[in-house]
């Protein structure tokens, strides 16, 4: 294969690397914030949910968003793995 191909393959792994770091950095901080909201239970939170809303209802809320962010994780994963072992094939095959 060509080299300018290698070369934007493992520059494109190496991007979707650093956005699996970002993505996960971004996860755990917003997950660690979640928590200290529920524990604490402040009422303009509910009231930003639009006030109709209980707690219970909130945590289901969001535990299906984290659930789906996880996916999405993963599925960003299997491409920055895919990527990397494509790009080590096409240096061993150059």
């Amino acid at each position: 294969m060509s080299e300018p191909l290698e070369k934007r393959i493992r520059a494109a792994a190496g991007a979707t690397w650093m956005l699996l770091l970002i993505l996960v950095i971004w996860m755990t901080v917003t997950y660690v914030l979640w928590l200290g909201l529920v524990y604490t239970r402040m009422e303009w939170v509910r009231t930003l949910w639009g006030g109709d809303v209980t707690w219970s209802e909130m945590q289901w809320v969001t535990l299906w968003f984290f659930g789906a962010f996880k996916l999405g994780l993963f599925a960003v994963l299997a491409v920055a793995i895919w990527l990397t072992l494509f790009a080590r094939r096409l240096r061993k095959a150059a």
